[in-house]
């Protein structure tokens, strides 16, 4: 049985559930940056042909 006094040591994988360093962040930016774009161009190009 384990000492109740006794730290409990958990590695960031196995307390995540998941795998880090995937690209993933990148994937969000990329998106982000295509969303912003495309509102832009949607706003910008009617206001200039008036």
């Amino acid at each position: 049985m384990a000492d109740q006094n006794e730290a409990i040591r958990i590695n960031d994988e196995d307390a995540r559930g998941a795998v880090s360093n995937t690209g993933l962040r990148y994937v969000l930016g990329f998106s982000l940056a295509l969303a912003v774009i495309a509102m832009s161009a949607v706003w910008i190009v009617p206001a200039l042909l008036r």
